[in-house]
């Protein structure tokens, strides 16, 4: 079939060389219009449900809310966890899903479960709400607003009302969220004491408040021919017309709101998140996108959109944009490998052009290049991916293999057409005749070659969860790139050739070779004689190589994935639950003066707390801020040292150091946001915490370990008011008044809302800060009674109004804080990061470490999650897989060469590789991860072709009649130039992304480079001596009489 396409392609020159352009034509086109990302989607399935339980503490929330919501849940299609936190006045469910589960299949399901709960929640529970559908690298960017005098609630106004809806409509936003400032609402704050002068009742003025701010409809008037609606509006945003509104009316004098309430504008209450721009008071808006949308494209439509908006602001309000910009860190990473890329193609150019020493065969080769990283962009748009650090890092790792079937195939159509120059005008065959025969001759090798390498990848594809959405677009680019090289090689490179290979002049002066080959072969012929009379000797020192290789193997550390360079910190400060929001500001706003004194980072901001139906249930206790940094004079190691040194003197706040995408697969992967999980499970909160406490303790002088944090899931103050049920009876007031007055009273109720043009605002009724501010006030405040005292003169000093403590008892306690569960069962974390160590060895010392330490009571047990968890099963995956993989190209081997024992020979450039492999990650660190082991994987099919080529030639030699040795020698001299350029070409390519593996984009690539280049570099060292040795020995045939033995 091959050899039918060569044919056709060489009778239809012109068609295959327009249908080649056209296809460069629509590639680029496809490139151009392509959506670009940093990586491709790596968000689990999860469905996130909201629900604000207004007023509940936080057992109530779990017990009322939480638990009723995971019972509906748990056990739906496909569910593979489920995980919560239910904190003051809000429950978070994360419903989280098996990979490869539709996201629109799983928000149907949640909501078809959720449909049944309504009954089942609490009165003045709100709906459960789906959180909006995100990315994990949905964050694409913080927007800060400060001003120096513009009010804090007019900033935040602006940001909610001005803001906020410009960039909701612009599509593939998919949520907003504010935070900082004062939020704006008008109150009517009422005094207990005018009241009870008025002897006006709660749900009077509860009432009266509902009434003070509507319209009505009087249906319709006709008159004259016209329809007229009848409108009776009622509706207004003056404070004073509120206050004027009547509540009863006693002796024909109305008494108002104004009369028992203050009427005024305020920020809400309780506040519950706070914003900072480099330690200042600032709103911060933190931009997500929806799944699917550019990044790039998005950024610069919200970009033009906040320069539009700008222009109606008042010129003190400044908008800071380069916070956190995930635009930034994608074009930088596609910029980096673009250069890689680039830098890998013009060694590869070099290496060719030294070898062949003719622009004309250097062109034809190069040809192959655009042409199949073309088919490959083609290919991924087809199926549906992006172009993003994984798909261009296959095309750059494959930048050195795309062009090797083209150059095996013009070195050896060059090589032909030199020898049929070289013969007289009668006996020479036609171009196109010597052209086919010498690409004919080479194609059987280089199709069982690829298609080893290919099958070399494989493994990679059996990979599941986050690793395998992240490298399989690096897999699929590569493979398409390879196949799209052999696709090129046998149709464009042979009609090429034909049209460009066909100066007798130019031929006949390059009879000889190039100066290069001339010189490599002189040099080769007089080593390979060396080895082959010392045969034994070299077939010892590799063997001791190897043996050494493999020691090596089994003593490097292991990881998942490097570290990303984002160029942002995504810091994590949490202080002890129960601290106010005051006092939490001024430990951010230290952290953020901290930071600013490091010299690379010029600007901090901080959302402390949280925003509304933010899917975090974090209290005022808990901050996170983000540092962009530009690293200048010193290595990120150095610079993180020194962060971590001078946060080290914040001791009031757990900090955690991270990076806004590391940090999302971090929690992705454990639902912590740190590289180890250590989940401890049981049922009391407080002997959790303990045991936490001491697993810190005991952990905490680990080496390699750093940012060591427990969940502060501790108790923290609350104020208790309970009922007394018998005075409640005495005084008539029943349950339901009681639970209504202290909602009313303390947290305040919505009663209606204010319009100011387009803005809309809560109107809200609670008492005065004169009556809660202080526990005593809280006794003293005043509750209505249902009792008339003139009809119950009997009970002394009583009256239509009494003091709370009358009917209940206020006392001060505490309760948790928060409580996180997963899997329906409670759970505390204690996170940690790794700095200076590989992730294995830690996680084994910790497991050591608390096995011996700590005993669990019954029914409490520790589970570790984390980056290890996903990378001993990635591991896992990728050994089985990959003896599936060597058994396969074992075969198409045997399909090759038909004989086991030559398949074996082309087999032992997998051993000679690995010596390589593993001494190039032993001299770079001594970690192994994910990466580096996809590396080895699709090394041993590169190194195989090397083995292929020779064996092949040494086969077809001995078919000519021959001798053994002769064979060797001369198989080995005539394939030199294609194994050498074949192998620099790929070890050149790599160069580029082991040099800049530190930048971002080339995070990933590096890793699989670096043992790629190591062992191709051993591989075809020792392939061009071991393997004429080894086939010699396997072949050689001795004779032998009394007085000697001869060998053929």
């Amino acid at each position: 079939m091959i050899n039918k396409i060569i044919e056709y392609s060489l009778n239809n020159r012109l068609i295959i060389i327009a249908a080649s352009a056209l296809l460069l034509i629509a590639g680029i086109y496809t490139a151009s219009k392509m959506e670009v990302d940093v990586f491709p989607d790596l968000t689990a399935p999860t469905v996130v449900v909201l629900t604000e339980a207004h007023g509940m503490a936080p057992e109530e929330v779990e017990k009322l809310v939480t638990f009723q919501i995971e019972t509906v849940v748990n056990g739906a299609t496909n569910v593979r966890r489920l995980r919560s936190s239910s904190a003051a006045g809000i429950s978070i469910v994360w419903i989280e899903f098996e990979w490869g589960t539709d996201i629109f299949k799983a928000r149907q399901i949640v909501s078809e479960k959720l449909t049944t709960i309504a009954e089942k929640l609490p009165l003045g529970v709100g709906n459960p709400t789906l959180a909006p559908q995100s990315s994990i690298m949905g964050e694409i960017m913080l927007i800060g607003l400060s001003s120096d005098s513009t009010s804090p609630m007019d900033l935040r106004t602006i940001a909610d009302w001005n803001i906020r809806p410009r960039l909701l409509a612009i599509g593939g936003v998919s949520q907003v969220m504010v935070i900082g400032g004062e939020f704006k609402q008008y109150q009517i704050l009422a005094s207990p004491q005018k009241m009870k002068h008025y002897n006006i009742s709660l749900n009077e003025l509860l009432k009266a408040s509902k009434e003070s701010n509507l319209n009505a409809s009087g249906g319709f008037m006709n008159e004259f021919g016209n329809e007229y609606i009848i409108r009776g509006v009622g509706r207004t945003n003056s404070l004073e017309e509120i206050g004027n509104a009547v509540i009863k009316v006693v002796n024909n004098v109305p008494i108002k709101i104004e009369d028992v309430a203050e009427v005024k504008i305020g920020g809400a209450i309780p506040k519950i998140g706070d914003g900072s721009l480099k330690a200042s008071p600032a709103v911060i808006m933190t931009i997500a996108k929806q799944p699917g949308a550019n990044t790039l494209e998005l950024t610069e439509k919200i970009d033009n959109a906040i320069t539009e908006i700008a222009k109606t602001f008042p010129s003190d309000i400044k908008i800071n944009t380069k916070i956190f910009r995930q635009a930034d860190f994608i074009q930088a990473s596609i910029s980096n490998i673009k250069e890689a890329l680039i830098e890998g193609s013009l060694f590869v150019v070099i290496t060719m052009f030294l070898f062949l020493m003719n622009f004309r065969t250097t062109i034809i080769s190069l040809v192959a290049m655009p042409l199949s990283l073309i088919i490959s962009i083609i290919t991924l748009k087809f199926l549906g991916l992006t172009i993003n650090t994984m798909s261009l890092g296959g095309m750059a790792i494959a930048i050195g293999e795309v062009v090797d079937d083209a150059i095996i195939d013009v070195e050896n159509v060059f090589k032909r057409l030199k020898e049929n120059a070289q013969k007289s005008i009668e006996s020479r065959k036609s171009t196109l005749v010597i052209v086919y025969d010498a690409s004919k001759e080479m194609r059987s090798s280089i199709l069982n070659a690829t298609l080893i390498i290919i099958v070399a990848f494989i493994p990679l594809f059996f990979l599941g969860g986050m690793e395998g959405r992240m490298l399989q677009p690096l897999g699929i680019s590569f493979i398409v790139s390879l196949f799209a090289s052999l696709l090129v090689a046998v149709t464009l490179t042979p009609v090429l050739c034909s049209f460009m290979l066909t100066s007798d002049k130019m031929l006949l002066k390059q009879a000889k070779g190039s100066w290069t080959e001339r010189w490599l072969h002189r040099y080769y012929n007089s080593a390979l004689k060396r080895v082959m009379r010392m045969k034994k000797t070299v077939l010892g020192i590799s063997l001791v190589l190897f043996i050494v290789a493999i020691f090596l193997m089994f003593g490097l550390g292991r990881s998942f994935l490097p570290e990303f360079n984002e160029g942002t910190l995504t810091i994590s400060a949490v202080s002890m639950p129960g601290i106010s929001l005051e006092e939490s500001n001024k430990i951010g706003n230290r952290i953020e003066t901290i930071l600013l004194s490091v010299p690379e980072i010029p600007i901090t901001s901080r959302r402390t707390g949280r925003a509304e139906l933010d899917e975090h249930a974090q209290g005022v206790n808990a901050a996170e801020i983000d540092a962009p940094f530009v690293l200048a004079g010193r290595s990120k190691e150095e610079f993180m040292k020194d962060v971590r040194e001078k946060l080290s003197a914040v001791s009031e706040a757990n900090i955690t150091i991270g990076q806004p995408i590391g940090h999302r697969i971090d929690h992705m992967l454990s639902g912590t946001r740190a590289n180890i999980a250590i989940k401890l499970f049981g049922t009391d909160l407080s002997k959790m915490f303990s045991l936490a406490n001491q697993i810190q303790r005991n952990i905490k002088d680990i080496k390699g370990l750093v940012d060591i944090s427990v969940e502060q899931q501790i108790e923290i103050p609350q104020v208790q008011i309970k009922a007394k049920r018998n005075m409640l009876a005495k005084y008539g007031i029943s349950i339901g008044q009681f639970t209504e007055f202290i909602d009313v009273a303390f947290a305040g109720e919505k009663v209606s809302q204010v319009f100011e043009s387009n803005k809309s605002f809560d109107l809200v009724l609670r008492f005065n800060d004169e009556n809660r501010g202080k526990i005593e006030n809280i006794r003293n405040v005043l509750i209505d009674t249902n009792i008339n005292p003139d009809q119950q003169s009997k009970i002394q000093n009583l009256t239509s109004k009494i003091p709370l403590h009358y009917v209940a008892d206020i006392v001060s306690t505490a309760g948790p804080s928060t409580i996180n569960r997963e899997n329906v069962q409670r759970k505390i974390v204690v996170s940690a990061n790794i700095a200076g160590r590989d992730l294995k060895s830690v996680v084994n010392q910790i497991k050591e470490k608390i096995h011996d330490t700590i005993q669990l009571p019954e029914n409490y047990h520790i589970q570790y999650g984390g980056q290890f968890e996903s990378e001993a099963k990635a591991s896992k995956i990728l050994f089985f897989t990959s003896f599936m993989s060597l058994f396969t190209i074992f075969l198409l081997l045997y399909q090759e060469f038909k004989n086991i024992k030559l398949a074996g020979i082309v087999f032992l450039n997998l051993p000679l590789a690995l010596i390589g492999g593993a001494l190039s990650i032993w001299f770079t660190g001594g970690i192994i991860s994910i990466p580096s082991i996809i590396g080895f994987i699709s090394l041993f099919g590169i190194a195989t072709r090397n083995g292929i080529l020779l064996v092949s030639h040494y086969q077809a030699l001995e078919s000519q009649g021959i001798t053994l040795y002769e064979t060797v020698m001369r198989g080995s001299l005539d394939r030199l130039n294609p194994i050498l350029m074949t192998a620099l070409t790929t070890y050149l390519a790599l160069i580029p992304l082991i040099i800049t593996g530190d930048l971002p984009g080339n995070e990933i690539q590096s890793p699989m480079a670096i043992v790629i280049l190591g062992g191709l570099l051993s591989s075809t060292l020792l392939n061009i001596f071991i393997v004429p040795v080894v086939y010699y020995i396997s072949n050689v045939k001795c004779e032998c009489d009394i007085s000697s033995c001869s060998c053929t």
